[in-house]
């Protein structure tokens, strides 16, 4: 829906069925104009605090054409010319709430183009554009769409009809739009060659231009994404991590960004934000930002660095308003004070040495630009540039003029109110002005009778009378003459100023990208000195040895001291890792910390571990966590099952696998047959390094069959009765859950507990347990309580021979089978339904 805001003097009016919709939506009262039959519904809201109902409605996800009067109502001839200045969208915004300073405002398009989906998104308040190419798969689509920030997707009316119900429940505004040529004064923009790339581009470039009806020349040049530069991560795995919004609140509060967050600029922290999103993967990019890290033990530097950086503003987005014309002179002061705080900064860099002096190479101080601006603006003008008082004294000769006069004016004024007085004896005579009226001399109703005649009645007033004189009309005119021609001349000085700066757009966004980069590095420096952080090494190998490690964010939130810190050792000959143990006893923890620190690693940053030695990993998978997804309606399993399809089939022998209890989300036996296959599929066909926990303790005899998989549990002791867990992660299987122990923690009624109890006894000696393949001895499928000993499994009762029939009809079904149009995970489903029928 799209409303229409229609100025009309100092409000916004909205009529019709717009006026009926806004007037609810903004809780504001509704009125008509008119009478009768012909009365249409109307509302309004002030011009001057538009921007808060703004923002209401384009939280809603509409969508607002804002119509203003386009020349001067004392020039018209008739009516006053109006027109469309903007359409303001949930992904254009500008200003207002619906900005956050810590991360980009995206909109985004994508293209159909042959074979491939391009994607470009934009941020319109920084000028930036990314852009690449994603396969038809929607766990693609969502890793580059599902990002923080972004707020609108433009596609073609002619999109992929199964891209239907997705588009209905992606979590931001769909918007409709077939153009998709670049507009040609930002074709310079991209000069690449892949005809999907540009048409996405050009859907989003030409979405802007056609809404924003102005020029755009802040957008920076297309930055094209090539996967293999960044780790890959799909959008359930940054979730499953809590990277930079929690599970439980969704804020950034006990997040790897919320950590990390010790920039001191806004741009400092959108750029760290986005650098969590999509670590680095070329060793020399990650070696450069572990380099600058150095400030850590540089005290003297950094300090000066964040002293600087405290009175740097948002220089990203002043330069887009610069570009876009609706930046004020206060803004070009915050502008100039950020470019004058450039050189202290480059200075304390650059004593780095050669690795800092790489930095500030790349981009120029803009010190003649700070000087210009020092000179020409006040250092606190208004926020308003039609009212004058931004230009300061002595930039422009013929403005001087014209505020002496104006000056004297005033004072004229006061001489006169003095003379006036004494002349009339009128103690409460005084003068004063107003638009309508000009200058007037007021007289309170008490000694109207003390009036000289040649005072002229102007206006009558409850308890005053206001007149006029022949000599203050003429002195009226002189003033207001001066008056109005300083402000003219003022705001064109202003406008000059502004194109002055527009001019030099392109060296302050390098210099912002400068800044940013050396904000989010001094963060780095300051969280890894005060959290004990220690600088990573790369190993060709693949091997991954961490001594020590630790999760840094629940590291923070429990007391000092208290953290239990874990070796993790993964090599060519132990690639999986079997981890088992009772639940709350830190399985996932100790997963999710070996994710954490890798990511750590390639985005530049040191890490908690006493020693660090890791590959580069070009991708992370994971499934931890359970919940329905309720947007698409999947069942937990089946979101399970997803995610886990989706790391067999794009992870390498160089990604990195995390995988939560996979199969408890269906019954016992199916749950571990799947956990089995998936374990031998990574072992035999990916080759990935794997985090795997489970409670199917049988799975645990894979260690005598895998040759590079290892048992690993996390230690739990009983102590007069009582289960302490002690978050050590041992070799070897773990014998207990203590599921049982973990309700009683959680104070389920002691009649619940104590059946349960009973029920497992029960179970324990009548239900046999599942064999796993392979195995002779089988374990049992059992959840213990904190006193028994685990029993010797019973021995597995020999299957039913398949029938000659039954053998036939398998072998049509092996003869039948399309084995080059299977992906792993249907291969996988085959094969465990040929097993239980055999069963």
């Amino acid at each position: 829906m799209r409303f229409l805001f229609f100025r009309l003097g100092d409000f916004y009016e909205l009529f019709h069925e717009d006026a009926i919709q806004a007037a609810q939506l903004l809780e504001i009262t509704l009125t008509k104009r008119g009478k009768g039959d012909d009365a249409i519904p109307m509302c309004g809201v002030p011009y001057h605090s538009a921007e808060s109902y703004i923002d209401k409605i384009i939280e809603k996800g509409y969508k607002i054409a804002v119509c203003e009067q386009v020349e001067d109502p004392r020039e018209a001839k008739g009516v006053v010319k109006r027109d469309v200045v903007r359409v303001i969208t949930p992904g254009t915004v500008m200003e207002g709430r619906a900005l956050s300073a810590e991360e980009n405002h995206y909109i985004a398009a994508l293209s159909f183009h042959k074979d491939k989906i391009a994607y470009a998104k934009s941020d319109l308040t920084t000028g930036e554009t990314e852009a690449g190419i994603v396969t038809d798969e929607l766990v693609e689509l969502e890793r580059v769409l599902f990002i923080d920030g972004m707020k609108e997707l433009i596609v073609s009316h002619d999109y992929p009809g199964d891209l239907k119900s997705w588009l209905k429940a992606v979590p931001f505004t769909v918007s409709f739009d077939d153009q998709d040529t670049i507009p040609e004064p930002l074709q310079s923009l991209y000069d690449g060659q892949d005809e999907a790339i540009e048409k996405a581009v050009g859907r989003v470039w030409s979405y802007l231009s056609e809404t924003q009806k102005r020029s755009l020349d802040h957008l920076q040049p297309v930055t094209v994404r090539m996967s293999q530069q960044f780790m890959q991560m799909d959008a359930h795995t940054r979730r499953n991590l809590e990277l930079t919004s929690s599970l439980i609140d969704r804020t950034k509060k006990v997040t790897l960004f919320g950590l990390l967050d010790e920039t001191k600029t806004a741009m400092g922290s959108r750029r760290l934000r986005r650098w969590i999103e999509s670590p680095l993967y070329h060793q020399q990019a990650i070696e450069r930002r572990w380099n600058l890290n150095k400030l850590k033990d540089e005290m003297l530097e950094r300090v000066n660095i964040q002293d600087a950086l405290q009175n740097v503003y948002d220089l990203e987005r002043l330069v887009g308003k610069v570009a876009y014309g609706n930046v004020n002179a206060r803004e070009l002061v915050q502008l100039k004070r950020s470019l004058q705080q450039a050189p202290s900064i480059f200075e304390a860099v650059n004593k780095l040495g050669i690795e800092g002096r790489a930095v500030t190479k790349e981009a120029e101080l803009c010190e003649a630009l700070a000087d210009h601006l020092q000179n020409a603006l006040v250092d606190e003008p208004p926020i308003s540039t039609k009212d004058g008082g931004m230009i300061r004294k002595g930039f422009h000769e013929q403005l001087d003029e014209y505020r002496e006069a104006n000056e004297n004016g005033k004072t004229w004024l006061s001489n006169l109110e003095r003379e006036e007085r004494e002349k009339s004896s009128i103690k409460t005579l005084k003068i004063g002005y107003n638009r309508v009226f000009g200058y007037y001399l007021e007289v309170s109703r008490g000694q109207s009778h003390l009036v000289p005649d040649y005072f002229e009645r102007k206006q009558t007033l409850t308890n005053a009378e206001r007149y006029v004189t022949p000599e203050l009309k003429d002195m009226e005119r002189k003033i207001l003459d001066a008056q109005e021609k300083m402000e003219v001349l003022e705001y064109d000085l202003f406008v000059q100023i502004r194109e002055t700066t527009k001019a030099q757009i392109t060296k302050i966004q390098q210099l912002a990208k400068v800044i940013s980069y050396i904000d989010v590095l001094q963060g780095f420096a300051v969280v890894s000195e005060n959290r004990r952080f220690t600088r990573p090494t790369f190993t060709d190998d693949r091997t991954l040895n961490l001594v020590n490690s630790r999760h840094p964010v629940v590291e923070v939130t429990i007391p000092a001291g208290d953290y239990v810190a874990n070796d993790v050792h993964l090599h060519e000959e132990r690639e999986m890792l079997l981890i088992t143990g009772p639940n709350m006893a830190g399985k996932s923890t100790y997963m999710r910390q070996v994710a954490i620190i890798s990511i750590m690693a390639q985005i530049g940053c040191y890490v908690p571990c006493d020693t660090a030695q890791l590959p580069r990993f070009d991708r992370i998978f994971t499934r931890i966590g359970a919940a329905d997804d309720l947007v698409s309606g999947q069942s937990t399993f089946m979101v399970e099952m997803v995610e886990t399809e989706y790391a067999l089939n794009q992870a390498t022998n160089n990604s990195l696998i995390l995988l939560d209890e996979i199969g408890r989300g269906t019954s016992t036996y199916d749950g571990m047959a799947l956990a089995q296959a998936i374990i031998e599929f990574i072992h035999e066909r990916v080759r990935a390094k794997t985090l795997f926990s489970t409670h199917y303790h049988e799975l645990t005899v894979l260690e005598e069959e895998l040759e590079t998989l290892d048992n690993v549990h996390v230690k739990a002791e009983e102590e007069d009765g009582n289960v302490v867990f002690l978050h050590r992660v041992e070799a070897g299987r773990a014998d207990k859950s203590y599921g049982i122990h973990v309700a009683k923690l959680a104070s389920l009624p002691t009649e619940v507990t104590d059946r349960a109890e009973t029920l497992l006894r029960t179970y324990e000696s009548e239900q046999p347990t599942a064999p796993v393949q392979e195995r002779t001895e089988p374990m049992p499928d059992e959840q213990l309580t904190l006193f028994e000993e685990p029993k010797r499994a019973e021995k597995v009762k020999e299957p039913k021979p398949t029938t000659d029939r039954e053998l036939a009809q398998l072998k049509e079904e092996l003869q039948q089978l399309d084995v080059l149009h299977l992906t792993p995970f249907e291969a996988l489903e085959k094969l465990y339904e040929w097993q239980r029928k055999l069963r």
